[in-house]
């Protein structure tokens, strides 16, 4: 009896840690789409900002390549906030960044929230 209680009680830690992981999952969701001059300049230069990334607040990242243009680039990162995800738009250092990786003319940005189940 006592083991069908504990193995009970980990069984529900299990489930509610699960559900706040669910919960947080991309709370916002930031999409950038632009053209770059060359993918794998283009790439280096990401890459070498991901700790700036997680500094002002993206938990997740993902690229995404155009199937017809591999210059034609997607990026998703999400925050925990609104705030944060404008903060990070607005940044110096992600213009910088930007435009030493060799990003081509203003690029699209959008912001989506989950929809709740």
């Amino acid at each position: 009896m006592k083991v069908r209680t504990v193995l009970a009680g980990l069984l529900l830690g299990v489930a509610l840690c699960g559900a706040t992981a669910t919960a947080r999952a991309a709370d916002v969701r930031m999409f950038v789409r632009h053209e770059v001059a060359d993918f794998a300049t283009w790439k280096k230069g990401y890459e070498s900002f991901r700790p700036t990334q997680r500094k002002m607040g993206v938990y997740a990242q993902a690229v995404y390549q155009s199937a017809d243009d591999p210059n034609d680039v997607t990026v998703t990162h999400d925050f925990h906030s609104l705030e944060k995800a404008k903060a990070f738009v607005a940044s110096p250092e992600l213009k910088a960044a930007m435009e030493k990786a060799g990003v081509k003319g203003a690029p699209q940005i959008w912001f989506t929230t989950r929809v709740a189940k």
